[in-house]
Formats: structure tokens, sequence, C-alpha cells
């Protein structure tokens, strides 16, 4: 008797053994990657400015040197195309060089529905200096906060970010 379990024993260790050498077979329960359609490549916005991850949703930095403003637009979080107007009032816009952070108040777009804006806009002297900005972008939305960073690329400083005229 054993004999018996000794025999079973090995054979089941053995067994086991083989098994783990083998590559596992993909299971079809297993959840695949799969295209989520976000092709934006987090470069430039709709609005020609620089696009920031803020969780569920995405972000869009541009600035108007000429009035030193900067303004960040909250765009939805698939794509990071469209409009995507939230239940806030302001956002906070914190850059790295010269350091400095500034509030942007909400500016409803004609779209936006009542209470809600896609558009926060800040007007500090810094923005007027011409310069790829970097920092990170704060707003709070049904009491949770989202933050983003983001940095510009190198671009011509003759135009306007993709604002008409």
């Amino acid at each position: 008797m054993t004999s018996w379990k000794a025999l079973a024993c090995g054979v089941l260790g053995c067994a086991l053994v083989v098994g783990c050498g083998q590559p596992a077979a993909p299971s079809k329960a297993a959840p695949e990657k799969k295209d989520d359609g976000d092709d934006h490549e987090h470069g430039e916005g709709p609005h020609g400015g620089t696009v920031i991850e803020l969780g569920k949703y995405h972000g869009e930095f541009t600035v108007d040197h000429g009035t030193k403003t900067a303004t960040v637009y909250i765009l939805d979080g698939k794509r990071g195309k469209k409009a995507e107007p939230v239940a806030a009032t302001k956002l906070r816009v914190s850059i790295k060089s010269p350091q400095f952070d500034v509030e942007a108040a909400a500016v409803p777009e004609k779209d936006d529905p009542a209470g809600k804006a896609s558009r926060f806009v800040a007007k500090h002297d810094n923005f007027g200096k011409e310069q790829e900005f970097e920092g990170s972008v704060t707003v709070e939305v049904d009491g949770k906060p989202y933050t983003g960073d983001f940095k510009e690329k190198a671009h011509d400083h003759d135009h306007d970010h993709g604002k008409k005229k």
C-alpha cells in the first residue's frame, strides 16, 4: 500500500514538474488589450494646445502670450477631442519655471450646460513670457480631485495656439 501512494505521488509530482516547464496557453477568459480609440497621442489638442491626462478626463493647456492668459479646456476621457463640461468653478495651474500657481476661473463655452464649464481661464504676467510651459493642472469634480502633468513642446511662438482671430 505504501508503494502505491509513493507511485501516485511520484507520477503526480512528475506531471506537475513537466507541466511547469510548458508555457501556458492564453486563457480565453483573460482580458485582451484592446484598442479603446485613444488616438490623440497626447500631443496637440483641438485648440492647438498640449493634451493632459486628468484621470477620467483629458485637459488641454493653451497660452495667449499677448493677453498673458492660459486656458485649460476639459475634454472627454476617451479621445480627448470634444468638450466635457464639468461642475467646477475653478481649477489650479501650477507652473514649474518660473515657479508659480494660479487659479483659473470657469468661463463656460456657449454650448456648456448651466452650472458646468469646459473652459477655465487664468491671467498672470508670467504667461506673457514666450516659453514652453511645464507644470500641472488640478480640478475637483464631484468632490474628487483630478491632477495631470503637462509639458509644452517647442513650437513657433508667432501663432496663438489655434485660437480664431
